[in-house]
């Protein structure tokens, strides 16, 4: 009889601290861990209960079973009631932090902007591309001989330097202008010729107005009665379409190996029209590109008879543009992908 009163203050003092421990619980996972503590069958105050039957008398173990299934079944019931209010409580935050509400504005994706030099090679491309210019891409990796010696470039030529040019071997090197394609399509290709070579060039130059690596756009015009009124007549409408009504240009003298009058094209300010200001540097005038008439040897050397046909060829900077119409004053913000740059530039 003992063993059951034991049995009895150990049930009650399970029960009151079941009661006790309910208040702190906080979530369904704390419920489970303590219901855990509870029966577990080797370390649980219920579960350790069962363990002790042995050694009570045989004519009390039915009624030591069943006080002891009493509080376990009356636990299991607290545990269920517990887990399905926290279950259900937790279910309410869920549906709370995943409603959407169909009547806010939906949130406008983040729309991509096209780079300045692609902006500006698109227009170059359709600028000409209306004036009838066919599109021919060379390759980076040209030979010293289509790039210079075709050219009309001097052994003893400065550009030839190693500080300038970057060399693969004696015989190949990184292109330093896309002039070199017009020698290819005047070999390939007999008058009247009309084409643009846009591309990558390669020289060792860097700051802030310079890259090793830029984009550049050569055009070529070979054709009966070519002249330089031809090619200023051509560059005063290109400069209007790209930077406004009103822009002119004017040619002053230079030197190319390849043209023959060659001129530096100057284009008027389109920010002060002329007045002077900090973009002109107070002349009126900003340098744009190099142009000129088709060296006769270089004619002759692909075969193009120069008594019967002349020509006119251009070199444009793409960064050149982009840097002027777009108002950037260093050209590494061009290679730098900063988003805060190009999302200034749409068109």
């Amino acid at each position: 009889m003992s063993e059951l009163n034991e049995l009895s203050e150990k049930l009650n003092g399970i029960k009151e601290e079941i009661r006790s421990e309910l208040g702190k619980l906080e979530s369904s996972k704390s419920v489970f861990e303590y219901r855990k503590k509870i029966f577990d069958s080797k370390t649980g105050m219920v579960g350790s209960l069962m363990r002790e039957m042995g050694r009570i008398p045989n004519e009390m173990k039915a009624e030591y079973g069943k006080r002891v299934n009493e509080v376990k079944a009356w636990a299991q019931g607290v545990f269920e009631e517990m887990d399905e209010k926290f279950k259900a409580q937790e279910m309410r935050l869920k549906y709370e932090s995943e409603k959407i509400d169909v009547t806010m504005p939906a949130k406008k994706p983040a729309m991509g902007y096209l780079h300045p030099n692609t902006l500006i090679r698109e227009q170059i491309v359709d600028i000409f591309g209306s004036m009838g210019f066919d599109i021919y891409e060379g390759t980076e990796i040209e030979t010293d001989h289509y790039n210079f010696t075709a050219l009309n470039t001097p052994d003893d030529h400065p550009a030839r330097d190693m500080q300038d040019t970057f060399y693969l071997s004696d015989k190949f090197l990184l292109r330093t202008q896309t002039s070199a394609g017009q020698i290819h399509v005047m070999e390939a290709k007999k008058p009247p010729i009309k084409i643009i070579s846009p591309g990558k060039v390669f020289r060792s130059d860097d700051d802030a107005t310079h890259s090793p690596m830029f984009s550049q756009m050569e055009g070529l015009v070979v054709d009966k009665g070519i002249t330089l009124c031809d090619l200023k007549g051509m560059l005063d409408e290109f400069v209007k379409k790209i930077f406004g009504e009103g822009t002119s240009t004017r040619l002053r003298p230079s030197y190319f190996p390849f043209t023959e009058p060659s001129v530096e094209v100057d284009v008027s300010c389109f920010q002060c029209h002329g007045k002077g200001c900090k973009l002109c540097k107070g002349t009126g005038w900003i340098e744009v590109l190099g142009a000129g008439v088709v060296n006769k040897k270089v004619l002759e050397g692909c075969g193009i008879d120069s008594d019967i046909y002349s020509g006119f060829a251009f070199g444009i900077g793409i960064e050149r543009i982009a840097m002027l119409k777009y108002g950037i004053n260093n050209i590494k913000l061009l290679f730098e992908s900063d988003m805060r740059v190009l999302e200034q530039i749409r068109e």
